[in-house]
């Protein structure tokens, strides 16, 4: 990246709060008339792989997109964090440098807090009550906080897969195992909690950054989907897989609304078809990935285990982790939460 482009995401970056504060109302009002011939090119942002299933079937929605418009919208995929992190991201869209961004519901909790609920620990025991929860009344709870903040997400979040926790030195067995463990997290409050509730030293940091992190033993584990440990290559500086399954993550896909507004009703349906269409593909494609990851990954050096599940959740449960987030959300997120994973707090 040049100097140039650094220094202007640096500028961005200063810039987002003011921007936001002074085209908020603007957002509200009616976009004039377009064209129908009009041509728009927009920018997505997304800091994994290109091989990862997301960026894989955001890539294939984007060129059906292309196709099915004439040409009219056309919208570039920008894998691998090429755009900036994840933080650099969320700030481009709020000021419209960008017109769409794909990041987790953890990350987004940061600014819409009610996106962090699928992140708290051990709350979703498989994928009947996730999809059940995000296709439902907690999806559509979310996807409303969003748009308080002037941001469109489509209907369908893509699945990023239940949270394993990996290290270069141990096996996690028992909550006792995660005492003082050095532990990268991605910038997410809620990760960041559950690991301290566990005593453990979580580091948040940067995915572009979590592979040197790992290789020179800032920290000596992370957690992730088994995807990530693909893609990223984390299998090379991580040798235990502990299959914790302490959180399950999705990726929501949000467009910048003044951007979204601009486009004529046609495209707008157009993108959200096809982009809710590949959603689930992609779900489908990573529920295929990680049959095949946990013998993939073992042929590379990994070493598995399956730890007892029930003690991670009462040993939190007995520490008040679950009364504590209980009373950081509205009354009305938390009951939607518990509507499908069961009484916590």
């Amino acid at each position: 990246m040049s100097g140039f482009d650094k220094g202007r995401r640096l500028v961005l970056g200063r810039g987002v709060a003011i921007a936001a504060a002074t085209a908020a109302p603007a957002l509200m009002l009616s976009t004039p008339a377009r064209s129908a011939g009009q041509t728009f090119n927009y920018k997505l942002g997304i800091a994994l792989a290109p091989t990862h299933p997301t960026t894989a079937n955001l890539t294939a929605a984007a060129a059906e997109i292309g196709r099915a418009s004439s040409g009219r919208l056309n919208i570039q995929v920008f894998p691998n964090s090429q755009l900036g992190s994840d933080t650099d991201m969320i700030s481009q869209v709020r000021s419209g440098a960008i017109d769409f961004v794909s990041t987790a519901g953890l990350i987004w909790g940061t600014l819409v807090p009610a996106a962090s609920i699928s992140g708290v620990g051990f709350a979703f025991p498989s994928y009947d009550h996730v999809w059940k929860a995000m296709d439902g009344d907690l999806g559509a709870h979310i996807r409303a906080a969003f748009a308080k903040v002037n941001l469109i997400p489509q209907s369908k979040i893509w699945d990023h897969g239940f949270r394993q926790v990996t290290s270069s030195s141990r096996q996690i067995q028992s909550p006792q195992d995660l005492s003082g463990f050095k532990i990268r997290v991605p910038l997410s409050p809620a990760l960041t909690s559950l690991f301290k509730a566990f005593g453990a030293a979580p580091a948040g940091i940067n995915m572009a950054e979590t592979y040197t992190a790992l290789q020179t033993r800032v920290v000596d584990g992370q957690e992730n989907p088994l995807t990530i440990l693909e893609t990223q290559r984390l299998y090379e500086v991580q040798k235990y897989c502990s299959l914790t399954s302490h959180v399950w993550d999705g990726f929501w896909l949000v467009g910048n609304l003044r951007t979204w507004n601009a486009l004529p009703e046609d495209l707008r349906q157009i993108a959200s078809t096809t982009f809710d269409a590949y959603a689930v593909k992609q779900r489908q494609a990573v529920d295929a990935l990680n049959t095949r990851l946990r013998d993939e990954l073992k042929g590379r050096g990994m070493v598995f285990n399956q730890p007892e599940l029930d003690g991670f959740r009462a040993y939190l449960s007995k520490a008040g982790f679950y009364s504590d987030w209980k009373k950081k959300f509205p009354a009305e997120t938390w009951a939607l939460l518990e509507k499908y994973a069961g009484q916590l707090a």
